[in-house]
């Protein structure tokens, strides 16, 4: 599984709880977080008497690194961009190309394609998306790599889901990584209304997941939008 956040927390707030159940059952999970979203995502921070950015990027630095702890994530890669705006261009092309090709994921998790309050979060879906179908295509020669085949593209879901036209296309039981996740979720302290945000989200969620399913061990539960149509031989 390879994540990839705009921000230092939006992996933790929108799959917090499924990579902490993947990693737990085995699976190898990298996460690429692009920016630590000192202009735009750090604002309690910057009321601090002496703020700098350097002084804001240093404790959103340690609130992901002792979230991911938590999650149980060991692979961490951070490109410290610029965020608001977060900019992309083709040596940034390449280079998600080339972390792609090398994690050869089965899954990439990031954000669904519109946040009506973050552009941030859309340029971060056409960027990823867009790198995806590169890393798919034998004609994007990039020295070094391998080709991936196609693989399954989750959005996550958003803040202000109705807002946003968000429309959930899976759910995930995280009744197991729950607890990871809110503890993880309470590393950030310059979003500390996301914390009950996304604590009620997996409540309402895990309601979704029982009354769909039928099965009533499902607590918690995080959703996810789907890129592409579930395939298969059968209706399922």
């Amino acid at each position: 599984m390879l994540v990839v956040s705009a921000h230092a927390a939006d992996y933790v707030w929108r799959a917090g709880g499924t990579i902490a159940k993947y990693i737990k059952n085995g699976a190898e999970v990298k996460v690429i977080v692009l920016s630590y979203g000192i202009r735009g995502e750090s604002n309690d921070l910057w009321k601090a008497e002496g703020a700098t950015a350097e002084s804001v990027k240093s404790v959103r630095a340690g609130e992901t690194n002792a979230a991911a702890k938590i999650l149980g994530i060991t692979g961490m890669e951070f490109w410290d961009m610029e965020d608001y705006p977060i900019v992309f261009t083709r040596e940034h092309d390449e280079r998600m190309v080339r972390a792609i090709r090398a994690v050869q994921p089965d899954i990439i998790i990031t954000h669904d394609s519109f946040d009506v309050l973050n552009p941030d979060h859309n340029q971060t879906h056409d960027f990823v998306y867009r790198c995806s179908i590169m890393s798919n295509s034998a004609g994007v020669r990039l020295e070094g790599t391998k080709t991936t085949k196609q693989m399954r593209l989750f959005g996550f879901e958003p803040h202000q889901t109705e807002l946003s036209r968000y429309v959930p296309g899976s759910f995930i039981d995280i009744t197991e990584s729950y607890e990871q996740k809110v503890d993880a979720m309470k590393c950030f302290k310059a979003q500390s209304h996301l914390i009950e945000y996304y604590t009620q989200r997996a409540f309402l969620r895990g309601n979704h997941a029982r009354r769909i399913s039928g099965n009533n061990t499902y607590k918690y539960a995080e959703s996810f939008a789907n890129f592409f149509p579930v395939v298969g031989g059968e209706l399922y």
